[in-house]
């Protein structure tokens, strides 16, 4: 075939490529390939016409356009360190990181221009706000508690952006040297307070225990002093039944046991080398003496 001919054919048949090329433009224009990260936001004459997910999608060529590709991987706002005043007037520094992920791009391009902006703004407001309704110590002790907080706050706020907060953090409370100062010397009056406090209750109990030893002792020898009586009780009982049986006899027995019984303990006292009997001893010894034998 020559030149001639080619350049006959392509001439004759110049309209047939030209919608074949066509087609292929169409069919390529008319596919959209999304990815799993991202969305497309389809406009049709400048107005939205839909939302395309990830995967193959198809759409009208020429008519439909992909206006804005969005990704709804999860964000992190730049850290951001605001000032604010506690309810008890302290100026404190709060270093937030926020984060969030786009789950309605067509409610986030056509209501807010600059989402990072708009956050950072609404966090700062938020953080102020939250912040003036705490003292510092509940500022300090209860920072899980105002993190949930800040996020239902900001949840609320940007909800009509199509925008989800998944997590808010309070990285740091920084105090100036001032306050940082003050509230070292109140935890050392603090610590002061608390061992005074110790050592007074420590002296309380000392001072208790004490008291309860002494009552215990004096239970004690109560307790003796009744069975020493009760004892002495049974034994005059036994003495007077004695009497009541045998007569004055046993009355002068036991009169003159006792004798016997003191002398023996004088005798035996230490340092003791001299004696003092007194006159009837003989006569008690004796009269004991005779007494026993007499019983036998």
């Amino acid at each position: 075939m020559t030149e001639d001919q080619i350049i006959g054919l392509l001439s004759s048949n110049i309209i047939y490529l030209l919608a074949a090329v066509l087609v292929v433009i169409v069919i390529f224009k008319g596919i959209k390939i999304v990815p799993q990260s991202e969305k497309y936001v389809i406009e049709r004459f400048g107005r939205l016409h839909s939302v395309l997910g990830p995967g193959i999608n198809f759409i009208v060529p020429l008519l439909d356009v992909a206006r804005h590709k969005i990704s709804i991987l999860e964000r992190q706002l730049p850290n951001a360190t605001q000032d604010a005043i506690t309810k008890d007037n302290v100026l404190v520094q709060i270093d937030t990181s926020v984060f969030y992920r786009i789950l309605e791009p067509e409610k986030t391009v056509y209501r807010i221009r600059d989402v990072d902006g708009a956050i950072a703004t609404t966090v700062a407001g938020i953080v102020r706000a939250e912040i003036g309704k705490m003292d510092l110590d509940e500022v300090q002790s209860n920072r899980a508690q105002l993190i949930t907080r800040i996020q239902e706050s900001v949840e609320t706020a940007v909800d009509d952006w199509g925008i989800e907060v998944t997590r808010a953090e309070i990285l740091d409370v920084n105090l100036d040297q001032a306050t940082r100062d003050a509230m070292l010397q109140q935890l050392n009056a603090e610590r002061a307070r608390r061992a005074q406090v110790t050592e007074a209750e420590g002296k309380k109990r000392a001072v208790e225990l004490h008291a309860d030893a002494e009552l215990y002792a004096a239970e004690q020898t109560a307790k003796a002093r009744r069975i020493q009586a009760e004892a002495e009780a049974y034994a005059t009982g036994v003495v007077a039944k004695a009497i009541q049986d045998n007569g004055i006899e046993a009355a002068q027995y036991q009169v003159a046991l006792k004798q016997v019984e003191a002398l023996n303990a004088l005798g035996n006292g230490s340092g003791k080398q001299t004696i003092v009997v007194p006159a009837n001893a003989l006569e008690a010894f004796g009269d004991a003496f005779k007494m026993l034998k007499g019983g036998r």
